[in-house]
């Protein structure tokens, strides 16, 4: 039984209609306006005046965007509440004023359509002790205290609580009357409704009391504060007073406009363009009036120190001292003659021309011939900021461009972060490894690039995180890269490219002895008193234990080499250790390559070819047999498609041409040809062993061995035509390397060994030809029968021929 407004007793019944509520928590006595406007709440309220006790169960829905709240989204303890009064609006809604009566909790719904019925039971506070009764008496005074300062600190309650409060002596009832005028949060507002015991309700009242005596107090305080420090006529300047006391009182002090301020000044500092400036003069604006504490204050406050942060019109002085210029270069690095000359072109240039814009450079060669510390050395000898940009493995384009703001974590490109690393708008940055930029569903980088290496547009180019044009025309891009063919043709246009090949054993030996040596002592952390290695052991080492166009491996040994000395040094070597070459052999072990490697006599099916890796030159020996068969040829040792096209057509040509070589046609019939290059485990491809295939096919089947001495380059036609190759440089070097001296060269060709410097030229021998006949002539130890020219000119040895090119020739 339960007491209405009227004071009449009403029997709560154990099922009723359920009125879910937003934003509000009812407590029991509470009086309020209710407005309805959802069908099913609408039916409910019509369900519960159809009824005498025109009672209803009211209970918060968790979340108050939820037009439709299901069983699980409403609270479970609410309040039975009286209809006193319902009226009808003209927006379809109804207006209904409700009297909170008693708590309850929802046992089960009994009903979900077209309107929520639940089964309930109700809830009654728990009776005091008198102890508990003499504390909850004493609460409900200081309550009452405690309002009366609240409202003279200008709260604004109901006039008439105070007269109420001074008739309630039930202290549970006076916690909900409080509660229920204090305007609190919802989650705070149940928690209380949920708590049975008086006496706790009742602590949970005033403390929540006390705290918003606090907050009034400060408040007044602040005003107080203001007040006194302000003008009347100026209001904004009271709006930042009041801000600066709260900051005060919190201990934090206030800097925001001292950031503001000192934004401002950087902008101004940093000679933005008349575009940038203004977007990031918006933006301080904006960051003026956000809360500094919220997440969208954090990223642009990231964002506009970038803007500031970055060089837009700093650049360093260049150094166009051309003496000084090559006499960096040369301490730097061995020969490279084009690539010096290249840089001083550009220096006398830019001494001529102030408004020069930067090159775009490739450099294209075998890993560890100094693509990469040429980049160092060439800032160095203008006097400019360095910085390399790996693109190794790059499949995102936002690596290049950078990201949207409007993704979390976003953040600009390498190109515009290397220039904040920088500070200089005209650097030497070095793209590494351009032509093992990927791509994948993120984007193509190489596209990205495209903008970044043409001098046409790169002077805006825009970065997605920035969304400002930035001008990189006066930055100077080096590429370097392995394989140009792996590099996209739009891209590849975009760059001079400067071809840097292998090293000869001699270069190698000058630059083991003016660079990695000392740099190799200087690391181990000896001294020259300590180790002293000579001519003959470096040219041992060079010989016997490198064979790669580059100088990492060489460098790796020369450290093995020191480190080893400083193993006895530190072990308490007090004399100079002299390396001498078996000494090296010692610290080294046994020889990874020895001239073994070479033929060590004429044989027949045998020829030696040359190839072009990524790594530099390469010989390779080509090797043929005949077995019983019905005429099939055989391939082995991994090649590739052209390799076998090169192989059937050098087959083809044979049978074709059988007798004017002197080979039985009944041997293609009754012997199968397989032709094996070594190293199986190898891919090869490539379209330059066409005639070094012939040669051994020939020599197989005609029983002429091939000399040991020669090497040969060449792709060859149906009717034995000899076609030109590239990488004629590369694979001269190969067979210096190799100790072969004499190289068989397509005639159109020639025109190629410019490319080679005259002190190698003068070690080698080229023989130009045009057609197939002219190899075997030169290649095969014994005279061969090829054609009818050939009966009048053909030598046992391969004589000198008017096309023979050597040291003492000029090069047509």
């Amino acid at each position: 039984m339960v007491t209405n407004y009227e004071g009449e007793q009403i029997q709560i019944p154990e099922n009723m209609p359920m009125l879910p509520v937003r934003d509000i928590v009812i407590f029991p006595f509470m009086i309020l306006p209710l407005f309805v406007g959802r069908d099913s709440s609408i039916k409910a309220v019509e369900e519960s005046l159809a009824k005498s006790d025109r009672l209803i169960f009211l209970s918060s829905q968790k979340d108050t965007a939820d037009e439709f709240p299901q069983p699980e989204g409403i609270y479970e303890t609410g309040t039975i509440a009286m209809i006193m009064r319902m009226r009808k609006l003209p927006d379809g809604r109804i207006k209904i004023l409700a009297q909170g009566l008693t708590k309850a909790k929802v046992k089960n719904f009994s009903q979900t359509e077209p309107f929520y019925r639940v089964n309930i039971e109700s809830i009654t506070d728990e009776e005091l002790n008198t102890a508990d009764a003499v504390e909850a008496e004493a609460l409900m005074r200081s309550i009452r205290e405690n309002l009366e300062r609240v409202i003279s600190l200008g709260r604004v309650l109901s006039p008439d609580i105070m007269m109420v409060l001074d008739d309630v002596s039930d202290p549970g009832r006076l916690a909900d009357l409080v509660a229920s005028n204090l305007g609190l949060k919802m989650s705070e507002a149940q928690a209380l409704l949920e708590i049975h015991n008086p006496l706790i309700r009742i602590k949970q009242v005033n403390e929540i009391l006390l705290r918003e005596l606090e907050v009034l107090t400060m408040q007044a305080k602040i005003r107080s504060q203001a007040k006194d420090e302000m003008s009347k006529s100026q209001k904004e300047y009271f709006l930042r007073e009041q801000i600066r006391a709260i900051k005060n009182e919190l201990g934090d002090s206030d800097n925001k406009q001292e950031e503001i301020q000192e934004l401002r000044q950087k902008v101004i500092d940093a000679k933005m363009p008349a575009e940038a400036e203004t977007e990031v003069l918006k933006q301080i604006n904006r960051l003026d009036r956000m809360h500094p504490d919220s997440s969208e204050a954090s990223i642009l406050r990231s964002y506009l120190e970038l803007l500031v942060e970055l060089p837009w019109n700093k650049s360093s002085q260049d150094n166009l001292d051309l003496k000084n210029a090559k006499k960096i270069l040369d301490e730097d690095h061995f020969d490279l003659k084009k690539i010096k000359e290249r840089c001083l072109e550009y220096l006398a240039v830019r001494k001529l021309n102030k408004s020069m814009k930067g090159p775009i450079l490739c450099f294209s060669g075998p890993p560890g011939v100094g693509k990469t510390s040429l980049g160092k050395s060439i800032a160095r000898a203008l006097g400019r900021e360095f910085h390399r940009i790996s693109l190794g493995g790059m499949k995102d384009e936002a690596e290049i461009r950078g990201h949207r703001r409007t993704y979390v974590g976003a953040m600009p490109g390498k190109i515009i972060q290397g220039l904040k690393q920088v500070k200089t708008n005209n650097p030497v940055f070095i793209l590494d490894e351009i032509d093992k930029l990927g791509n994948d569903f993120r984007g193509d980088p190489s596209s990205a690039l495209l903008e970044v290496l043409d001098p046409e547009q790169n002077n805006s180019f825009r970065d997605h995180y920035l969304n400002l044009p930035f001008d990189l025309s006066n930055v100077m891009f080096l590429a370097t890269a392995n394989v140009l063919e792996n590099i996209p043709a739009a891209l590849r246009d975009r760059m001079e490219v400067i071809q840097l090949s292998g090293y000869t054993e001699d270069e190698k030996l000058k630059i083991a002895k003016q660079y990695l040596v000392s740099k190799q002592i200087k690391e181990n952390g000896i001294t020259e008193k300590n180790i002293d290695i000579s001519d003959e052991a470096l040219k041992f080492t060079i010989e016997n234990y490198t064979r790669e166009a580059g100088l990492r491996n060489l460098e790796r040994l020369v450290g093995t080499l020191c480190r080893k000395v400083a193993h006895k040094v530190a072990e308490g070597e007090k004399q100079k250790i002299s390396v001498t070459p078996e000494l090296v052999a010692k610290f080294l072990g046994p020889q990874v390559y020895t001239r073994e490697d070479q033929q060590e006599h004429d044989e027949v099916g045998v020829s030696t070819g040359l190839a072009w890796t990524q790594a530099g030159g390469e010989i390779l020996y080509i090797e043929t047999s005949m077995c019983k068969g019905k005429g099939g040829v055989i391939l082995t040792g991994q090649m590739g498609d052209v390799m076998k096209e090169s192989a059937t057509t050098a087959m083809s040509f044979i049978r074709g041409n059988a007798h004017l070589f002197g080979i039985d046609e009944k041997i293609y019939n009754e012997n199968d040809v397989h032709i094996h290059i070594p190293a199986g485990a190898i891919p090869k491809d490539g379209p330059s062993a066409g005639i070094a295939m012939a040669t051994a096919i020939i020599s197989r089947l005609s029983g002429v061995a091939i000399r040991k001495d020669i090497a040969m380059t060449g792709e060859m036609t149906l009717t034995g035509k000899v076609l030109p190759i590239g990488g004629l440089k590369e694979k001269s070097l190969a067979a210096m390397r190799h100790g072969i001296q004499k190289i068989i060269i397509p005639h159109k060709n020639i025109k190629d060994l410019e490319d080679i410097d005259e002190e190698y030229r003068s070690k080698l021998e080229f023989i130009p030809v045009k057609h197939i006949d002219e190899v075997l002539q030169f290649a095969l130890v014994k005279p061969t029968t090829s054609s009818k020219k050939d009966k009048k000119s053909s030598s046992g040895g391969g004589g000198r021929s008017k096309d023979r090119i050597s040291a003492s020739e000029r090069v047509a």
